[in-house]
């Protein structure tokens, strides 16, 4: 009875978050604290602490001036998927025209708001119809123009192991808002394309 309630009691006073092993005696409670788990990199000390924050704003101004770099159009400052001859090819194509796709967030928004209207008849219209109907315009823009880039990136660029996945990238850039697109449009919709090595 009484080895009970001390065991008890010395559970009670263990940190949170402890579990006891099978067989071993109950450690004390300074032995248990310094076996939880704490942040790997917490700081020690306050200049570690400064350090850490030092390199976190060494990092964000890094990120920055790699969105600025690549809204300027800078190669160097681009993603490593937006790297090369072929991707740039393939934003120029997609930058070049208007569609669909590149509204799908506004009517996305619209439709939700469409469907807070007192009319059930409307709802069913929106949800049924309208929604249904854009998704299948979206799909069918997509693989129409990553399935155009690809076959123009192997008969422009051939050879190139970059080709590989250009038509996935421009129908995600595809959907992109205009404004919002890293790295920014070159070209106006209507432009020309430039042919490769001009």
């Amino acid at each position: 009875m009484a080895g009970s309630a001390s065991s008890e009691a010395t559970e009670a006073t263990q940190p949170k978050g402890y579990t006891p092993k099978k067989g071993a005696p109950t450690p004390k409670r300074s032995e248990a604290e310094k076996t939880l788990r704490r942040p790997l990199n917490a700081p020690q000390t306050r200049k570690e602490a400064y350090r850490q924050y030092r390199e976190r704003q060494a990092r964000e101004s890094t990120r920055a001036a790699q969105r600025g770099g690549a809204a300027r159009g800078e190669e160097r400052y681009f993603r490593p998927q937006d790297h090369g001859p072929v991707r740039a090819y393939a934003r120029d194509v997609v930058d070049s025209r208007r569609s669909v796709s590149e509204f799908f967030l506004y009517f996305s928004l619209a439709i939700i708001v469409l469907l807070f209207l007192p009319f059930p008849e409307f709802q069913l219209g929106v949800t049924y119809v309208v929604w249904p109907l854009m998704m299948v315009t979206i799909v069918a823009e997509g693989l129409y123009i990553g399935n155009r880039i690809k076959k123009d990136a192997r008969r422009l660029f051939p050879g190139d192991d970059t080709i590989r996945g250009v038509g996935m990238y421009a129908a995600m850039r595809q959907l992109q808002i205009r404004r919002l697109r890293l790295p920014k449009p070159r070209l106006k919709v209507g432009q020309p394309i430039p042919t490769p090595g001009s």
